[in-house]
């Protein structure tokens, strides 16, 4: 037959196989070709054609790396290997290699193959089985031929030599109890010269010291000298060309016995005293202008960081990468403040000598190396030069990118909280970071700073007259103006009339009006951020109290939220502005200053929320007590709520968890205000109810925005909820008419009378009640919603949200659209369990959703003047 006529026969050559692949245009023309060389391939096996044997093996290792299946060409390498000749043999060999590995069954039947190739005369046959044994080696063949192994480390031959220690290391790998046979072998051949048999023993011990105890403590007595001589040799050898690289010889050589020793001289004073001299010299002598050099410096100081080094050597490594960090390349500066920040755990002291370096490279270009000098600034800060390397800090703040702000910003931060004794110094760092960078400080950090404040008598009027000129000076930081709008509202008569004034501090002239003047412009600018103007209204009212010559005014301002469409804002403008003109007699009393916050439970309440969302490789330390504020380093953000309690429902972007109050009458106390206005980012488990109740009057916190999807904890609704704003102005009952002598009581002996649940400018909803005998804590309501205006609603949706210990089920609405100008209305069951029932009120907090000329709207509300005996 004419081969050259049958372009797929098995006696094609590999290179016109690999033509016709590469010319295939397509996938499936590819897959061809392959199917039907591998057809030919198959037809010679069958055939037992042994002239083509070694090319199509070869042609089944490249097809094999195309991805196609070639399982059925595995015996043919059983038979290349059995064969006598050595490039059928080769090519038997790395088909072995390619085609099976350690878990085919069919490598058994080649174990005694390789156990003769071992023993063969012929050093490349032999190289050839050293090679396959260490690729493919299993656990059985490692047991078997260990033995030939062993014997084949004493030959003459440094390949073999060199081979046979490289299958070595695989054998250990895969037994390492086989590792006491090959320990006398390694340490004998560390007397080599050939740098190829060197390296490759060297790598052998490597592997034995991880394998074996006992291998390690032989080879601690037996072969330390042996690498000092090596480590000597190599350093002093005059220029030979096969090993130079960049002017010095062997540099692979140098990093190998480098580590070895590390490995031998880790927790073994002995070992590590008797290596330290030839580390001393390398670390001298190496040069550092060429990149060879620096990797084998690298691996010195990490040799002599790991192992029992003297201080003085120590001190020698430390200044090695001092150099480093001057060094133009960035990957050299990278890699030696990684090592910095692992020799601070062995000399601080040495490392604080390069501090004025570490800290040029927190201002470097890169922005790994500036984030990675950042972490090792922090290391470094003690209670000696904490105040010049927060002043550095806080300096470059000004002037460091937005991206490294964030990052810079809470270092700082988290320095001045862990190292600061005085709290002077701690206000005024603070108050600078927040002039500088105030948008990028986390919630924890400024709820923290109020409540030192507030715990520090003596400095509330220099924080109050601080925080006015920043605020005057710059207004654009938000936690800023959080803090001084605080601090306005509850120390202003201190801002006015210069009370506590300090020896550095200078008078200022700042009148009533100023002060309302502040607190006006910061509510303006900040008409986006609802957790701001929050605060600004309640500042305005403690205001309203502190100055009565400015109540009318703030009053004035107070009103203009009464139309704004963000229930919480419009909720506290009716109340404040109810207060300021109703409710004179207890106003004084009711706006008195806030008291002192628990400084200890809220450091405690902080500590275990960081505790319990830190890394666990950055373990966190505790917070301490005293005068000087300790709190847990960084800002970090605790895992969010499970379930959306009842003053949630509001929350649109995530469910929120609040404190479950023990009574009922203290849950309706703290929504009197408005409080509910908590934060995501700093809500933690349940803490106590006093706490919660301060901080929720400091409007500590975000507003939930009123975009997004619906909570869906608690809440009960028949359908999809529309989650678009709603621009619409409902008017939320007034909560403070209860407080108002002419308000009548409810009547305890009515069979439960119905109520006016909600009412704004649009809707009426009413609801009537219905008890079953028998079953007191069941009530069927049926709500009724009424349309005041005079277009028709559509889309009309209803949705309730009520307490844990409370179960609800909705019906569905009698109809989705309410007719004009009360001309009909929808109508809608409600079937509620109350769990407590006689130990806590109904409450509930609801929703509804209906679109007016095709544009979406949104009504929500609270109900909180459920009948007695619900």
């Amino acid at each position: 037959m004419d081969l050259s006529l049958n372009p797929f026969s098995s006696g094609t050559r590999l290179r016109d196989m690999i033509r016709a692949i590469r010319a295939s245009k397509t996938a499936a023309e590819e897959r061809a070709v392959v199917r039907r060389e591998c057809a030919a391939i198959r037809a010679a096996i069958s055939e037992n054609d042994q002239d083509y044997r070694h090319r199509n093996m070869a042609k089944l290792m490249f097809i094999h790396m195309l991805g196609y299946p070639t399982h059925f060409g595995q015996m043919e390498c059983l038979k290349l290997i059995a064969s006598s000749g050595f490039p059928e043999k080769r090519i038997g060999y790395l088909g072995l290699t390619l085609l099976l590995d350690e878990r085919q069954e069919v490598l058994m039947l080649v174990t005694n193959s390789l156990k003769q190739d071992l023993n063969h005369s012929n050093q490349f046959i032999v190289g050839l089985a050293l090679c396959a044994l260490g690729n493919i080696c299993s656990a059985e063949m490692a047991r078997d031929l260990a033995p030939e192994v062993e014997r084949l480390l004493q030959t003459r031959d440094p390949n073999t030599k060199k081979k046979a220690a490289l299958c070595s290391i695989r054998i250990v790998r895969k037994v390492p109890d086989l590792a006491e046979n090959f320990m006398g072998s390694a340490a004998s051949l560390l007397k080599e010269k050939h740098h190829g048999v060197l390296i490759s023993v060297v790598q052998l011990c490597t592997e034995l010291c991880k394998s074996s105890r006992e291998a390690l403590e032989y080879l601690r007595k037996h072969s330390v000298e042996g690498l000092v001589r090596i480590l000597r040799d190599v350093s002093n050898s005059s220029y030979a060309p096969e090993y130079d690289i960049a002017g010095i010889t062997d540099p692979f050589l140098h990093i190998r016995v480098l580590r070895l020793m590390r490995t031998l001289g880790q927790g073994d004073a002995d070992c590590s005293e008797y290596v330290n001299d030839i580390l001393a010299q390398v670390a001298t002598k190496t040069e550092s202008n060429k990149n060879a050099g620096n990797a084998i410096l690298y691996e010195c100081v990490e040799t002599i960081m790991g192992i029992e080094a003297t201080s003085g050597l120590r001190v020698l490594a430390i200044n090695i990468l001092g150099r480093f960090l001057s060094n133009r390349d960035n990957n050299i500066r990278y890699v030696a403040l990684n090592m910095l920040m692992k020799a601070m755990a062995v000399d601080t002291l040495a490392v604080q000598r390069h501090r004025v370096t570490i800290l040029e490279c927190v201002k470097d270009a890169d922005v790994s190396i500036r984030k990675r000098a950042l972490e090792l600034v922090y290391l470094l800060v003690n209670d000696t030069n904490v105040k010049p390397l927060t002043k550095e800090l806080i300096d470059y703040l000004e002037v460091s990118d937005d991206d490294f702000k964030e990052d810079l910003t809470a270092k700082i931060c988290s320095i001045v909280e862990k190292f600061s004794q005085d709290k002077l110094w701690y206000l005024d760092q603070m108050f600078k970071v927040l002039t500088l960078t105030g948008n990028f400080v986390k919630d924890d950090v400024w709820h923290a700073l109020i409540v030192l404040i507030s715990n520090a008598s003596e400095l509330q009027g220099y924080s109050v007259r601080s925080l006015y000129k920043a605020l005057q000076a710059c207004g654009t930081q938000e936690s800023l103006v959080r803090v001084a709008v605080w601090c306005i509202g509850e120390y202003g008569e201190m801002l006015v009339n210069n009370i506590s004034m300090l020896d550095v501090e200078e008078p200022i002239t700042v009148t009533e009006s100023d002060a309302v003047d502040a607190l006006e412009l910061a509510l303006k600018r900040y008409s986006v951020d609802v957790t701001t103007r929050a605060m600004c209204l309640v500042a305005l009212l403690k205001l309203s109290s502190r100055f009565p010559s400015t109540s009318k005014r703030i009053q004035v301002i107070v009103v203009q939220n009464k139309g704004n469409t963000v229930l919480e804002l419009q909720q506290r403008s009716i109340e404040f502005n109810s207060i300021i003109q109703r409710h004179q007699s207890i106003k004084s009393s009711l706006l008195e200053r806030m008291p002192v916050l628990d400084e200890a439970s809220y450091l405690e309440k902080r500590a275990a929320s960081s505790q319990a969302t830190v890394s666990l490789t950055k373990p966190t330390p505790s917070a301490a007590s005293g005068g000087s504020l300790k709190v847990p380093n960084g800002a970090v953000k605790p895992p969010p709520a499970p379930l959306a309690d009842l003053l949630d429902l509001s929350s649109d972007d995530a469910p929120v968890t609040t404190s479950a109050p023990s009574t009922a009458p203290n849950d309706f106390l703290q929504d009197l205000l408005g409080i509910g206005l908590t934060d995501t980012s700093t809500a933690g488990g349940a803490p106590s109810a006093s706490t919660d109740i301060l901080m929720d009057l400091l409007s500590i916190g975000s507003y939930p925005v009123q975009n997004g999807p619906p909570a869906t904890s608690n809440i009960s609704s028949p359908g999809q909820a529309v989650t678009k704003h709603a621009p619409g102005t409902p008017q939320v009952i007034d909560l403070l008419d209860g407080l108002s002598p002419s308000t009548p009581l409810p009547d305890v002996n009515a069979a439960y009378p119905s109520i006016t649940a909600f009412q704004s400018a649009t809707l009426k909803v009413t609801f009537n009640f219905k008890k079953q005998p028998g079953k007191p804590q069941e009530t069927t309501m049926h709500a009724s919603f009424t349309n005041l205006t005079s277009a028709t609603l559509t889309n009309f949706m209803f949705q309730a949200a009520v307490p844990k210990f409370i179960q609800l089920r909705l019906d569905p609405a009698s109809s989705s659209t309410l007719p004009a100008s009360g001309n009909g209305s929808i109508t809608q069951s409600l079937s509620v369990t109350n769990n407590q029932h006689g130990q806590k009120p109904l409450a509930m907090r609801i929703r509804i959703s209906y679109k007016v000329n095709g544009e979406d709207r949104l009504e929500q509300g609270q109900i909180s003047n459920f009948p007695a005996g619900l």
